[in-house]
């Protein structure tokens, strides 16, 4: 379903001194180019669900960036099979000054279905987030428990084959969070495929078939989720006694 070869990304940094001199074009402008990711091999199958986890500036959320097609690779080749529905950024999508139920309809469209299709949907996306209450308030006024709420809602009802979670469940409540965890259950055994970020290890043992080790934009290791979980966990209390 998702295949990575030789997969390169880089951010072109630019410098030019102060603000004034900037405008003033008295310094030329210093061009710093930062490589997150550096040639990256990775394949996931129909119906796995592969944990990806790696210290912060890994490329985790770059790389799902990718494949959510927010960003473009510098190099190699991206084979993605299937629809996604990505949920990355907390508010990623959402107009602040829309309310819950316009930003259902907005996402549900730009996530592939038709305006009918949402239509539809509505009561079980607004039943699942368990915000009817405030679904007529702009999102800019909702907590991010809330935004997390009204984009996995959203994201687990577009028909997806790929679903990409980078994160966010984390600022949920813990009765929330387990909703969440038995619809991504409930979502692999009806064949879907998962990818997904996470700090927490036993969210990690939980659901996933596979683990990643992304270190420094390489693939430090990938293989059963408890043998890579041990050794990303044992490298952290090697650099952390240093």
């Amino acid at each position: 379903m998702i295949e990575l070869r030789k997969v390169h990304k880089e951010f072109r940094l630019s410098h030019s001194g102060s603000f004034k001199t900037a405008l003033l074009w008295w310094k030329k402008k210093r061009i710093e180019r930062f490589e997150v990711l550096k040639g990256i091999d990775l394949q996931v199958k129909k119906g796995e669900c592969v944990a990806l986890v790696g210290r912060n500036g890994a490329g985790k959320s770059t790389l799902l960036s990718l494949l959510s097609r927010i960003y473009k690779p510098t190099s190699g080749e991206i084979t993605v099979r299937g629809k996604i529905a990505p949920l990355l950024e907390l508010g990623a999508g959402f107009h602040p000054d829309l309310s819950g139920l316009e930003n259902i309809l907005f996402n549900g469209v730009i996530l592939g279905l038709t305006r009918q299709q949402v239509q539809e949907r509505i009561d079980k996306i607004v039943e699942f987030s368990e915000l009817r209450n405030h679904i007529d308030a702009p999102v800019r006024s909702y907590s991010s428990g809330m935004l997390a709420r009204l984009g996995f809602a959203i994201a687990v009802h577009v028909d997806a084959e790929i679903l990409i979670v980078d994160e966010v469940l984390a600022v949920g409540d813990f009765a929330f969070e387990e909703k969440c965890y038995r619809r991504i259950e409930e979502f692999k055994l009806q064949g879907g495929t998962i990818l997904f970020v996470s700090h927490e290890m036993d969210d990690i043992k939980r659901v996933a078939d596979r683990c990643v080790w992304l270190k420094n934009g390489h693939v430090e290791m990938e293989g059963s989720v408890n043998e890579v979980i041990e050794a990303y966990q044992a490298d952290g209390e090697a650099n952390a006694a240093l």
